[in-house]
């Protein structure tokens, strides 16, 4: 009976420094490999997303909006191309794809400016 008690604490013990092992290969695995700067970034790629998208339909889309003469913005742009066979209305709604493309190079602009301010855009040496 003993001898069954003294197996079942090796066992655990095994199993514990096994466990106490995997845990610190896992911290080093998070520290070596940039877990936590990619989850950090991931964040913040989420938080200046909103950030981006408010500047974007708030102040840039109205003024370019009001100058071509919409009401809704880009959005509202559209070119009525007339009647079909079948009596429906045919509207091009160019409007949208402008407003996608004005977003697009904000977003673009955005990531170069923190790209180039943060420095990352300058070679790194190899390790």
């Amino acid at each position: 009976m003993a001898k069954d008690v003294q197996t079942e604490k090796k066992k655990k013990t095994v199993v514990a420094e096994k466990g106490k092992t995997h845990i610190l290969g896992f911290r080093t695995f998070i520290r070596e490999q940039g877990v936590v700067g990619l989850a950090v970034g991931l964040v913040l790629g989420g938080a200046v997303s909103v950030l981006v998208k408010s500047l974007i339909d708030n102040v840039v889309m109205p003024p370019l909006g009001f100058i071509l003469g919409s009401a809704e913005g880009l959005k509202g742009l559209s070119w009525n191309l007339g009647m079909t066979s079948a009596g429906k209305e045919t509207i091009l709604h160019y409007g949208v794809f402008l407003n996608d493309f004005v977003n697009f190079l904000v977003i673009a602009l955005v990531v170069y400016a923190v790209v180039h301010a943060l420095g990352f855009d300058k070679k790194t040496e190899k390790k």
